[in-house]
């Protein structure tokens, strides 16, 4: 039986900058992963090119039962801290709205460059393993039996991810694990994940696919989102529709300021005293598709001119505009969501170290714990975070 310091399950981003960082301490650190290619979230993520990190991390950036939980490894390894990584191996990026971090080339980068830290450290990484069963011995070390041998190591790591993307490979392991030494996992659910149409919805919408708009969307808890709109064959998304999906619950309806900034009741009166035989199909393509404005209103109210329409018709537009009131079917689930919501409680772990209150020796770092970031590299950087917390206590 090999023995092993630290044992990391996953070779993805958090499990990486773990290994990296508990290799630079003299550790000796072996990655296990069942993948055939390390960091294949990594690969996939910012359409290739990686939101690795954000300009601007704050620890309200996250949802967490306990939102104190981030503080700690956020201000410990912060996200100019990861730059400086970032620009110490030469990759060249670049800053997108809302401070959001891409490689200029390729997600491909930031994978070579963890790998290549995990070299310098002296870490190892050892793909294609299945891990069939793991106890703690009476010595307090754990043992991992794989279809590759037996190993024995001081400090497991579990950064397995989360139930996202299940084609990259996608598990319950970490969770199965942690309800096996006697940690509580909240219920999960998919986050960061567009949504879906009703059937008589579709029939309205599906040709509106494709239309992507600015817009303000608010949740039923009011949490609020100023991004891009998408209208999709199956419904909608587009970076505010994954925002709020993070704070929607089945059942809800979701409200949607088409036309955010703009003050839409004096906006139509101004239309209305210098275009009153405007007809209102005419008037509100000013401000969004025409294929969008004949989808929202009846098309006797399109075909009226601006000074046919009574007060109550006028104030239906307007309402319609800026608070369209939509109860959506669900959501694509894991298949296409970002990330998982819930996982392993965190007030079973040590926000400073991440390990296990009630097993020594025991860690979880990144999406397997029930932290989730907003879209824009924040989850990411609580995989940098997280990992560099526990790789400097493993």
């Amino acid at each position: 039986m090999k023995h092993h310091d630290v044992i990391i399950i996953g070779a993805g981003a958090a499990g990486l900058m773990c290994a990296a960082t508990a290799g630079y301490r003299g550790r000796d650190v072996l990655v296990l992963d069942n993948a055939k290619q390390a960091g294949r979230k990594i690969l996939i993520s910012g359409g290739g090119r990686c939101n690795f990190t954000n300009q601007k991390v704050e620890p309200n950036n996250f949802i967490c039962s306990n939102n104190h939980f981030v503080k700690s490894a956020l201000a410990r390894y912060r996200s100019s801290d990861f730059i400086e990584l970032v620009e110490r191996h030469g990759i060249e990026y670049h800053e997108r709205d809302h401070g959001q971090l891409f490689c200029n080339d390729s997600a491909k980068e930031i994978v070579t460059m963890l790998m290549t830290e995990c070299e310098w450290a002296g870490a190892k990484v050892k793909l294609r393993t299945e891990i069939n069963a793991i106890v703690k011995l009476e010595s307090g070390q754990f043992q991992l039996m794989t279809d590759k041998g037996e190993f024995v190591c001081d400090s497991l790591v579990i950064a397995t991810g989360g139930l996202s993307m299940p084609k990259l490979g996608a598990s319950p392991f970490g969770y199965h694990l942690a309800e096996q030494f006697g940690l509580k996992v909240l219920p999960t659910h998919a986050g960061l994940v567009p949504f879906t149409w009703h059937s008589d919805q579709k029939i309205k919408f599906e040709p509106l696919s494709g239309i992507a708009v600015p817009s303000t969307i608010t949740a039923k808890d009011g949490t609020q989102f100023s991004e891009a709109l998408l209208f999709t064959h199956r419904g909608l998304s587009g970076p505010a529709i994954l925002q709020i999906s993070n704070f929607w619950k089945p059942g809800e309806t979701i409200s949607i300021n088409l036309l955010p900034g703009i003050d839409v009741r004096a906006a139509i009166g101004l239309i209305l005293a210098n275009h009153p035989k405007q007809n209102l199909r005419n008037s509100l393509s000013h401000w969004l598709p025409k294929r969008l404005v004949e989808a929202l209103f009846e098309e006797t109210l399109l075909n009226k001119s601006m000074n046919q329409l009574i007060h109550s018709e006028l104030e239906q537009v307007a309402v319609s505009l800026e608070s369209w009131e939509i109860l959506m079917n669900g959501t694509e689930g894991y298949r296409t969501a970002e990330v998982t919501l819930g996982g392993v409680d965190t007030d079973e772990l040590s926000s400073k170290t991440m390990e296990a209150k009630t097993v020594s020796g025991l860690f979880f770092i990144g999406e397997v714990m029930d932290v989730s970031g907003w879209l824009g590299g924040f989850n990411f950087q609580w995989a940098w975070s997280s990992g560099v917390a526990a790789g400097q206590a493993v």
